[in-house]
């Protein structure tokens, strides 16, 4: 699997414009043919057409900053529809050396949404959190639905969650063409 192969399915399937196809091919000229080691290699190049998000499970700089960055991502994968606003992390009780259950709130047009999220330490993100935060970016007339992209995961690594915007049809293509698989 390449880089020109998967944003070849992408574009046929109607996820990335010819011309993001062509502009990530050219800014992945270098190795746009070079097979990719890992299924999550593959993954991770769904970022790069435009069509997923990455939520890092390395550090980050900061939860109280870095989950509106992550949300301004996604409303630009899911085109801009839905504005997420004032997104901020209320502290629980607690150090969070011991794990600490705080919220994660923002508002979504204007609505408030409030998620929880566990948090070892201030660098790091919840996982499922952030990923229920992404899921709030899709405006409600879209058919497309974020889901979360499974993969072959080798012991002892950290990976990052990526989360893909995508119809019921352009999933099971990604499965079919890609062999890429979905969790709930």
């Amino acid at each position: 699997m390449t880089y020109t192969r998967i944003g070849a399915i992408l574009h046929e399937i109607g996820m990335v414009s010819e011309e993001q196809l062509h502009r990530t091919l050219a800014e992945a000229a270098n190795y746009a043919d070079e097979p990719l080691e890992e299924h999550y290699e593959a993954a991770c190049a769904l970022e790069e057409f435009g069509v997923a998000v990455s939520v890092h499970a390395d550090d980050i700089d900061s939860i109280y900053y870095d989950y509106a960055t992550l949300l301004e991502d996604a409303v630009a994968v899911a085109g801009g529809k839905v504005a997420i606003t004032n997104v901020r992390i209320v502290a629980g009780e607690g150090d969070l050396e011991d794990g600490r259950l705080d919220q994660l709130e923002f508002e979504r047009d204007g609505k408030p949404v409030t998620i929880l999220a566990d948090h070892l330490a201030e660098d790091y993100y919840d996982q499922g959190a952030a990923c229920e935060a992404i899921a709030e970016t899709a405006h409600d007339d879209d058919p497309r639905t974020w889901r979360y992209l499974d993969f072959e995961r080798q012991p002892h690594r950290g990976y990052d969650s990526i989360m893909v915007l995508a119809t019921p049809e352009q999933a099971q293509a990604l499965q079919t063409h890609l062999s890429f698989t979905f969790l709930n």
